[in-house]
C-alpha cells in the first residue's frame, strides 16, 4: 500500500494551505471529522472500537463463534428491504429463497440459543437445505451443529436433545455464483457428510482457509427408511432436529465493507480529489502493529446526486401503465405483483392467467441516471480524483482488502475535495464530423483509425455563478490533433491551445458567465481504441484555484443529435488486444554501461473495458518461457513499457536470442504479438 504512513501530515499541512488560497472545502470522516460509527447505511465486519475515530476488519478470535459477530441478519435469500446489494447483508436462509416465519426461519439456527430450532416435518428432504451468507470471505476452520437444549420432545416423548441427523451433507466456499447457489447442490467444497449418524452434536475440523458460503443439506438415509416403516405411513415427522450451527475462525477477513448513509450538503458543489490516512497493520503474537510493507489494501466509491434519493419508484395504474410514487408509499404500502393467477376453467380442470397490473402493486425501480452519477471506478490510491459530476449529496463505500489471516489496514479519516460550482451545468455531445446526426443516434467511427470529431457545449447559469475560461477534453489517444474553435458558429482563435496526455486543453478567449453564454464546438482529430469511448470534458478557470466542473451529456443544439459523450468503435476483423508492438532496440546489453541498458516497447491496448493488468513474457526459442514480468495496470491506447533484461526474480536472463510480447494477465501465448530480441554482454 502507497503513501500510508506519512502522507496525513502532508496533506493537512498542502490542504490547509489549499483553503485558504482558494474556495475549496474539505468534506470529511473519521479522524476529527464524522463518526464511522454514526454514518453508515450497511456493513460488513467492520470494528469500530480503533482508535481516534478510526474503522478496521473484525478480528475473528477462536473463543467465540462467528455469527455474533455480523449485525443485521436477513432470513431471506433476497431481503425485503429497498436498495439490497450482494455482499453488503449476512443472510441464512432456508430452501431456494428463505421466509421470516416463526417455523422455517433459518435465524433460529444461528443465534447462540438451543431453545430456539424449526420443527421437523414430513415434507420431502430434498427441500431441507439451508445456505449461509457471511457477506464477505472470513478465515474459517471448523463448523458444528446441535440437536435442541433439554426440554424438548417429539410427539412420541424422544428428548430433541437425542434427536440426531441420521444424513447430512456440508459443504463451504470462498464465494460462488447465482448458477450453485440458486440449486440445492453443494456450494463448493464438501467438509462432513454422513449417511448414518447417531452422534447429537457434530463438528467438523478443515484447514484454515477464507469462507463466505456454508451450506447444511440434509440427505436420505437408512435410519429414515427404518423410520418410516415403523410408523406405518410416510407421513411421519423425519428423525433429527437441528437447533444451532456453529462457526469458529481465527484471523482476518479477506474483506470488510463499510457504506456510508447519503449526505445532504447542503448546496451543489464540484467535487475534486479524494484523500484518506490509513495504517497497514499486522498481528504479532496476537498483538497489533504498524506494518509499512503488509499486503493490504483500500477501495473507494462515492457517487453523487441532486436530490435525496438515488432510485425512482413506480406503480401501477387502472390502465396498466407507470407512475412516479414516494418511497414511503413504493415500501410501506404497495405490494409485489404476483406473476399468475390459477383458476378453475369451469370444465374440471385449472387456468392460469398472467396478473394484470393495477393500482396497488409495485410496477418496478429504476436508478435516477438524470440526477445521480453511477458509482466511481474503484480508487485503490490517496491524492486521486473522484471524477464526479457536480452534486449536493454524496455516498461513499469502503472496502478494506487483506490477502494474509494476519494483517490487515486500519483506515482513519477520509477527506474529498469540494468547492462552489462554476455554472448551473455544463452539457456537451460529440459526434463524427461529417456525421453529426448519426442514423443510431450515436457516432460511429473504426476502431483505432484517426476521425474527425465535433464537441459542442452549452452553460447554464444561476446568479452568483463565477462561470469559466478554458476547457479540457480528455480523449484517450496520445495522437488527439486540435482543428479549431467556433462560437456562436464563427471560427474563433483560442487563447490558448495545450496537449496533454490523453487529450487536450483550451483556453477560451473570453470567460464563459451569464453575461456571454455562447454556444461553443471544438473540432478535433483522435483514434478511438475502445468499442465504446466517452470523451469525458471539464471547464475550468485558467488562473484560478477553484475545481474544475465535469461536463455532463446533454442536447446542446439541434447542430448535433446524439445528446452524449459516447462515441462507438468496430472493426471488420475481431481485434487483437495488443497491437503495433515496436522495441526502441533489437538487441539488450544489460552490463551497466548506459548503452542499450533497457528496452523501451511500445504497443497499443485496444477494446478494454477498462485497465487491466499487463504483463510482459519471455520465451526461449524452444517454446519454453523463461520469464513473466508483471507490468501494472493499463488502459487501451498507446502504451509503453521498460524492460531490464531480467526476469520476475530480478535474475537476468542468460545471452542469447529469445522471443519477446507483451499481454494482458492470463492471456494465452498464441494470442500475443512476438517479437524476437537478442540479450548480449
Amino acid at each position: 500500500m502507497k503513501r500510508l504512513a506519512n502522507f496525513w501530515l502532508w496533506f493537512l499541512a498542502a490542504a490547509s494551505a489549499t483553503a485558504a488560497a482558494a474556495d475549496i472545502s474539505l468534506w470529511q470522516i473519521g479522524g476529527s471529522g464524522l463518526r464511522w460509527a454514526d454514518s453508515d447505511s450497511a456493513q460488513v465486519m467492520i470494528d469500530f472500537t480503533g482508535p481516534n475515530n478510526s474503522i478496521q476488519p473484525v478480528l475473528v478470535s477462536s473463543d467465540t463463534t462467528v455469527f455474533p459477530l455480523l449485525e443485521n441478519w436477513s432470513p431471506k435469500k433476497a431481503p425485503d428491504e429497498l436498495g439490497f446489494v450482494d455482499g453488503e447483508r449476512p443472510r441464512a436462509w432456508k430452501g431456494c429463497c428463505g421466509t421470516s416465519s416463526t417455523v422455517d426461519n433459518a435465524l433460529n439456527l444461528i443465534d447462540g440459543n438451543g431453545a430456539t430450532y424449526n420443527p421437523v416435518t414430513s415434507n420431502s428432504i430434498n427441500s431441507e437445505y439451508y445456505t449461509i451468507d457471511l457477506g464477505v470471505p472470513v478465515p474459517l476452520f471448523r463448523f458444528a451443529m446441535s440437536t435442541p437444549d433439554k426440554g424438548f420432545f417429539r410427539s412420541d416423548g424422544t428428548p430433541l436433545e437425542e434427536d440426531s441427523i441420521p444424513a447430512f451433507e456440508v459443504s463451504i466456499a470462498p464465494d460462488t455464483n447465482n448458477d450453485v447457489l440458486n440449486t440445492s447442490n453443494p456450494i463448493g467444497e464438501v467438509i462432513v457428510e454422513a449417511r448414518e449418524n447417531v452422534v447429537p452434536k457434530i463438528a467438523a475440523d478443515f484447514p484454515l482457509q477464507y469462507v463466505r458460503y456454508v451450506r447444511y443439506k440434509r440427505k436420505n438415509s437408512i435410519l429414515d427408511e427404518a423410520t418410516n416403516q415403523s410408523s406405518g405411513h410416510s407421513g411421519t415427522a423425519r428423525k433429527g432436529t437441528v437447533a444451532e450451527f456453529f462457526l469458529w475462525g481465527e484471523g482476518i477477513p479477506k474483506r470488510a465493507t463499510y457504506k456510508t448513509l447519503i449526505f445532504d450538503l447542503g448546496t451543489v458543489v464540484n467535487f475534486g480529489r479524494l484523500f484518506w490516512k490509513a495504517t497497514p497493520m499486522r498481528l504479532v503474537n496476537g498483538v497489533a502493529e504498524e506494518a509499512p510493507d503488509a499486503n493490504v489494501q483500500i477501495e473507494i466509491e462515492a457517487r453523487t446526486g441532486i436530490d435525496s434519493d438515488p432510485d425512482i419508484y413506480y406503480e401501477f395504474t387502472d390502465m396498466g401503465t407507470r407512475v412516479v410514487v414516494e418511497q414511503a408509499r413504493y415500501q410501506g404500502v404497495l405490494k409485489n405483483q404476483s406473476a399468475a393467477v390459477t383458476n378453475a376453467d369451469g370444465l374440471g380442470g385449472t387456468l392460469t392467467l398472467s396478473t394484470r397490473p393495477k393500482p396497488g402493486l409495485r410496477a418496478g425501480i429504476e436508478y435516477d441516471q438524470e440526477n445521480w452519477t453511477f458509482w466511481s471506478f474503484p480508487t485503490t490510491e490517496s491524492d486521486q480524483p473522484l471524477n464526479l459530476n457536480r452534486g449536493s449529496y454524496l455516498q461513499v463505500k469502503v472496502v478494506l482488502h487483506s490477502e494474509r489471516f494476519d494483517e490487515f489496514v486500519r483506515l482513519d479519516s477520509l477527506w474529498i475535495e469540494t468547492s462552489p460550482i462554476l455554472a448551473s451545468r455544463v452539457v456537451a455531445e460529440v459526434a463524427e464530423l461529417g456525421q453529426p446526426n448519426p442514423a443510431r443516434g450515436v457516432a460511429e467511427v473504426p476502431l483505432g483509425e484517426m476521425t474527425d470529431f465535433a464537441y459542442d457545449i452549452k452553460a447554464e447559469f444561476a446568479a452568483g455563478e463565477g462561470g469559466f475560461d478554458a476547457l479540457r477534453i480528455s480523449t484517450g489517444s496520445a495522437q488527439t490533433e486540435f482543428k479549431g474553435l467556433e462560437v456562436d458558429g464563427v471560427a474563433t482563435d483560442p487563447a490558448g491551445i495545450e496537449i496533454v496526455d490523453d487529450g487536450f486543453e483550451v483556453q477560451l478567449p473570453q470567460r464563459i458567465s451569464s453575461a456571454y453564454n455562447p454556444n461553443l464546438r471544438v473540432t478535433f482529430s483522435a483514434e478511438v481504441f475502445d468499442f465504446a469511448r466517452t470523451f469525458e470534458g471539464e471547464v475550468f478557470n485558467s488562473g484560478g484555484t477553484e475545481l474544475p466542473q465535469p461536463v455532463e451529456s446533454g442536447d446542446v443544439s439541434d447542430a448535433i443529435g446524439t445528446n452524449s459523450l459516447r462515441v462507438l468503435a468496430a472493426s471488420a476483423a475481431n481485434p487483437q488486444l495488443v497491437q503495433d508492438v515496436q522495441f526502441s532496440s533489437g538487441v539488450i546489453t544489460p552490463n551497466g554501461d548506459g548503452v542499450n541498458d533497457e528496452l523501451v516497447i511500445s504497443y497499443s491496448l485496444f477494446a478494454l473495458p477498462q485497465s487491466v493488468p499487463v504483463q510482459l513474457q519471455v520465451f526461449s526459442l524452444d517454446g519454453r518461457r523463461v520469464a513473466q514480468v508483471q507490468r501494472g495496470q493499463q488502459g487501451s491506447g498507446p502504451q509503453q513499457l521498460h524492460w531490464d533484461g531480467r526476469d520476475q526474480r530480478g535474475e537476468t536472463l542468460a545471452p542469447g536470442l529469445y522471443l519477446l510480447g507483451v499481454g494482458i494477465e492470463a492471456e494465452d501465448k498464441s494470442a500475443l504479438q512476438l517479437r524476437p530480441i537478442n540479450i548480449a554482454y
